[in-house]
Formats: C-alpha cells, sequence, structure tokens
C-alpha cells in the first residue's frame, strides 16, 4: 500500500499565464516541503501539456529531492513524460484501462464523489481513492454535490486505501478533514499566494 502525505498539491494550469510562472509555483511548494505534485490542465492541447509537464519533470529532478509527479486524466501523458502515477475521474478511462496502459508500478488514483463510488472504486486496483468535493468549491466549472466530513467519515469506513479529501480545503478547515478519516487533503487554491509558506503552514497544521 502506497504512503501519502498530509498534503496533496495540484498544480492547475489554469491559474497560471505563463509556464515560467507555473514551474516557479511547483518548484516554491516543493521548497515548502510538498513531496507529491499532480499536475492538471484542462483547457489546452496535449502538446502543450506535454510541455508543461515535461518542465514540471526536469524541475522536480533538479536537486530538490524526490518528487511524485502525478499527471491528471490523461495516462498516455503520464508514460510520456515519464510521471509516477495518474489520477482519473468518474468520465475518465476506467481504472482496469488506465492500468493495463500504465502496468503495476506507477500510481494510480480515482475520484469519488458519493459512497456507491466509493464502495466500487474499492474494488479496483486503483491505488488511492479521492472523495469530495467536501465544501463547495470555484475550481470545477460543475462540481458534483458536497459531501461534507460526515461524507469522509463514511468513506473512510469503505475501504481500506489511502484516501484523499478534495473540495474547498484551506488550512482554515483541514485539520477537521484529517480528523474525520482522510489520509491526505488536496489543495488548489489556498497554494495560490505565498505557495512555499502556504505549504509549510498546512504540514505543521496536519502534523
Amino acid at each position: 500500500m502506497i504512503s501519502l502525505p498530509r498534503l496533496y498539491a495540484i498544480v492547475d494550469a489554469a491559474a497560471f499565464r505563463r509556464n515560467e510562472n507555473l514551474t516557479i509555483f511547483a518548484t516554491e511548494l516543493i521548497f515548502g516541503g510538498c513531496t507529491v505534485l499532480q499536475y492538471r490542465n484542462k483547457n489546452t492541447s496535449a502538446g502543450e501539456m506535454f510541455r508543461q509537464a515535461l518542465g514540471l519533470k526536469i524541475m522536480s529532478a533538479v536537486g530538490l529531492g524526490h518528487v511524485k509527479l502525478v499527471m491528471n486524466d490523461r495516462a498516455d501523458l503520464c508514460l510520456a513524460a515519464e510521471y509516477d502515477g495518474v489520477h482519473v475521474g468518474q468520465e475518465d478511462l476506467s481504472p482496469p484501462s488506465v492500468r493495463g496502459i500504465i502496468g503495476p508500478d506507477r500510481w494510480l488514483g480515482f475520484s469519488t464523489h458519493n459512497l456507491q463510488q466509493v464502495k466500487e472504486a474499492d474494488r479496483t486496483s486503483a491505488d488511492y481513492l479521492a472523495i469530495g468535493p467536501v465544501f463547495s468549491t470555484s475550481s470545477k466549472d460543475k462540481p458534483d454535490p458536497v459531501v461534507g466530513l460526515e461524507g469522509v467519515r463514511l468513506a473512510r469506513a469503505l475501504t481500506r486505501k489511502p484516501l484523499v479529501a478534495i473540495g474547498g480545503i484551506t488550512r482554515a478547515n483541514a485539520a477537521s478533514v484529517i480528523e474525520a478519516g482522510a489520509d491526505s487533503v488536496a489543495v488548489i487554491s489556498d497554494l495560490l499566494r505565498e505557495p512555499r509558506k502556504s505549504a509549510e503552514e498546512f504540514f505543521r497544521i496536519l502534523r
């Protein structure tokens, strides 16, 4: 079973106008203690995604220690950019299909949004599950219904797989999410301002 850090940082390309800024942001997160970064880009071509992904790959390998890089959605780009894993959602390729592409050794994460999905996902070869949105979020155009802390507690009871909570999580509420049973919290918005300092504060809160 894999081990997840308390903070699972998501690098969302939509927040940056230039690739350089995206890379600087990711570097600051790593200096802040992040050991897992998910690269997410919903709005551009595969070619641009690959260029950005390679930039993050090169950055993470230059004297900063080993960082796990996870590709959002795209198993093909996970392989092409030599990432450590891929994270897929309910509308992407199924976990068995993705596992067939990436092989047995790379991480496979799978998003769930209700208890039935958690039950079904628990039977797959996914290495970890995500549950959410825990709170209301602006990171998705059409978010699923909020599950709340009770949803995290109920999801925890349904799986032994590592559980990542996502959706509206900030430094103000992150501890309550871990107390509800999540192993890790996935964060986008609350890392954007002063990423290094923000990451360090998350780790202090969640240790």
